[in-house]
C-alpha cells in the first residue's frame, strides 16, 4: 500500500501502528517521528508564520474573507506517487489542508480513480482513539491499530484514576485556564477541557467538543486561575516561550493565584495539545504533573521540563537543548 498523509496526527498514527513503510509523502507540519521527516512533502503553507501571532490571525481571517486557500497542495507529486490513500482531516480548515479541496483534486485526476481519502475530525478524546482504529482499518493495520489504541487507552485510564480520586470533591480542583493563542486570545476547546479534567483540574475557557473560542485577558483575570498554561497552536516550545511573554506586562497577571503560586508554563502546543494524534496521551501526562503535582512525579525525556513545557517567569523560561 501507498499512503500519503496530509496531516500530523494521521503521520504520527501509522508509523505507530507499523504502517510507516508504507508512507511515500506528508505533508509540510510532519515532524514526528524522526524517521518520517525525511518523506516528501505534499503540501505547503500560504501563511507567513514567522510574523506575531496577531499578524498570523490577520493573514488568515483576510484569506479565509476572500476564499483563498491557506494550503497548496504538492499535485504534480501526488499525482506521480499514485498513492492508494490519502489520510486528511475535516476538523479545522485554518490547522490543515482543506477536506473539500483534496476531495476535488482526487475526483479531477484520473491517475487517483483508485485511491481512497479519510478524514480525521475528532472533537473529543473519544474519537482521536477511534481515528486510530479507523487509519488502521484503511491501512490494512487493524491488528496492530488495536494493540496502539489499547495501550493509549491504558495510559489514559491509569492517569484519571489517580487523577480524580473521590477527594477532593469538585470545588477544591485546581483552577485551570489555557490559552491557545495569545494574540487574539484564545480559550482552548475540542478535547483540552476533558484533559483538563482527566489530570485532576477544573477547566476554566473551552467547552468540550467544540472549537476554541476568543476570550478577553480581563476574563482571564476574573476566572482568577490556579495553574495557567500558554499552548499556541502550532508553536513550538521556543515559539511559544515568546508569545507568552507578552502576558506578563498585561493589567492584573502578577496578581494571578497562578503566577503568584509560581504555576504559570509554557507547553509546546505544535507537538502535544493541538495535535490530535497519539502525543495526546503524553500531553495528558505533562498536565497531569503540572495541574496535580501533589499526584504526579515529574515526567522524563522527551516530556520533561525545558523540553516539551517550561516555567513562564519574568526571567524567561530555560529551554534544553
Amino acid at each position: 500500500m501507498r499512503i500519503v498523509s496530509l496531516l500530523s496526527s494521521a503521520t504520527e498514527i501509522l508509523f505507530g501502528i507499523g504502517a510507516g513503510e508504507d508512507v511515500v509523502a506528508i505533508s509540510h507540519e510532519c515532524d514526528f517521528p524522526p524517521e518520517a521527516t525525511n518523506l516528501p512533502r505534499a503540501t505547503r503553507s500560504l501563511i507567513d508564520s514567522s510574523q506575531p501571532s496577531s499578524h498570523i490571525d490577520e493573514q488568515v481571517k483576510r484569506r479565509l474573507e476572500s476564499g483563498d486557500a491557506l494550503y497548496e497542495i504538492d499535485r504534480d507529486l501526488i499525482r506521480r506517487l499514485q498513492p492508494d490513500l490519502i489520510v486528511t482531516q475535516a476538523q479545522c480548515d485554518v490547522c490543515a489542508v482543506k477536506y473539500q479541496d483534496v476531495l476535488d483534486f482526487v475526483a479531477g485526476e484520473p491517475a487517483l480513480a483508485k485511491t481512497k481519502v479519510v478524514a480525521l475530525n475528532p472533537q473529543f478524546l473519544l474519537h482521536i482513539f477511534e481515528d486510530v482504529l479507523r487509519v488502521g482499518q484503511a491501512a490494512g493495520r487493524d491488528a496492530a491499530a488495536l494493540t496502539f489504541k489499547n495501550q493509549l487507552l491504558q495510559r489514559y485510564e491509569q492517569v484519571l484514576r489517580r487523577g480524580t480520586p473521590v477527594s477532593p470533591p469538585e470545588k477544591e480542583r485546581p483552577r485551570v485556564a489555557i490559552l491557545e493563542w495569545t494574540e487574539p486570545l484564545m480559550g482552548a476547546g475540542n478535547w483540552t477541557p476533558e484533559l483538563v479534567q482527566a489530570a485532576g483540574g477544573q477547566p476554566l475557557f473551552g467547552r468540550m467538543g467544540e472549537h476554541s473560542t476568543c476570550i478577553g485577558w480581563l476574563d482571564v483575570v476574573a476566572a482568577r486561575p490556579e495553574v495557567l498554561i500558554v499552548a499556541p497552536c502550532g508553536f513550538n516550545l521556543a515559539r511559544s516561550t515568546a508569545e507568552a511573554r507578552r502576558l506578563l506586562d498585561l493589567p492584573g497577571y502578577r496578581d494571578l493565584p497562578a503566577v503568584a503560586a509560581g504555576r504559570a508554563f509554557v507547553l509546546d502546543g505544535n507537538a502535544y495539545l493541538n495535535r490530535s494524534g497519539p502525543r495526546i496521551i503524553d500531553t495528558l501526562e505533562i498536565l497531569a504533573y503540572l495541574i496535580r503535582p501533589d499526584l504526579f512525579s515529574p515526567p522524563e525525556g522527551e516530556l520533561a521540563e525545558g523540553r516539551a513545557w517550561a516555567k513562564l517567569a519574568e526571567g524567561g523560561c530555560a529551554l534544553r537543548e
